[in-house]
């Protein structure tokens, strides 16, 4: 992977280098190019990756004129030789940051640890509450006031690692699982295009006491309505 700033962007004044990692239809990876294209996100999507070779994420790469790469964990002996091997393809596009939208497997720690603070993960909660699948169904059975989505440093321990930003929404009476995932994703797309223009602006970095933002230690930074961090 390509050398951090201290910021942890890439090198200075250039587009961030994006690596993304996705195992679906690849909605966050949409808004990403879409941002990119109007101008909003200061970045270029240099290869997208998945576990899936029918994931429709590859095929929005490739309409993108993006190298897209499916890797099948059934042609590996074991999770660390399939990240091993998913990782040099990701290092060969010499990525700034890797962003895993959409990705569904754990990574495993030999992976990650030369990678600390370089691979972030979209999840739809208020992180620490209701980490792994069914989120939605989850927050509905907790009866929570609130739920909404989550930008975080990927660590070993799923869905665990420090959180960067989060977007809110109410949970309102009457809803199901599909409406409250239809109105976290509306804010989930904006709060990853948004945390991914800090990393672009060099203000975001993992140090061994949490996330700084600016250079000041931040609690998880919040998306308002505006699509702006509070």
């Amino acid at each position: 992977m390509a050398p951090q700033s201290e910021h942890g962007g890439g090198a200075a004044g250039g587009p961030l280098r994006l690596a993304v990692l996705a195992s679906g239809r690849g909605s966050n990876l949409q808004a990403i190019l879409d941002a990119i294209d109007t101008g909003a996100l200061h970045a270029r999507v240099v290869g997208v990756f998945s576990d899936r070779a029918q994931a429709q994420a590859l095929q929005r790469a490739r309409d993108a004129g993006i190298p897209a790469q499916a890797l099948s964990p059934g042609c590996f002996a074991s999770r660390p030789a399939f990240d091993a091997a998913l990782f040099a393809a990701v290092d060969a596009v010499a990525p700034d940051l890797v962003v895993c939208a959409g990705y569904m497997r754990l990574i495993d720690a030999d992976a990650i640890a030369p990678r600390t603070g370089r691979i972030v993960n979209i999840h739809p909660s208020l992180l620490p509450a209701f980490k792994g699948l069914h989120t939605h169904r989850q927050a509905l059975a907790a009866g929570v006031a609130e739920h909404g989505a989550s930008v975080h440093f990927v660590t070993a321990e799923l869905d665990g690692g420090p959180v960067i930003a989060q977007a809110r929404v109410p949970v309102l009476a009457g809803d199901d699982e599909t409406a409250l995932a239809e109105r976290v994703l509306a804010r989930e797309h904006p709060l990853l295009v948004a945390t991914l223009q800090l990393f672009a602006q060099r203000r975001i970095m993992l140090r061994e006491d949490g996330v700084h933002a600016d250079h000041e230690q931040a609690v998880p930074l919040q998306l308002s309505c505006n699509d702006r961090f509070a």
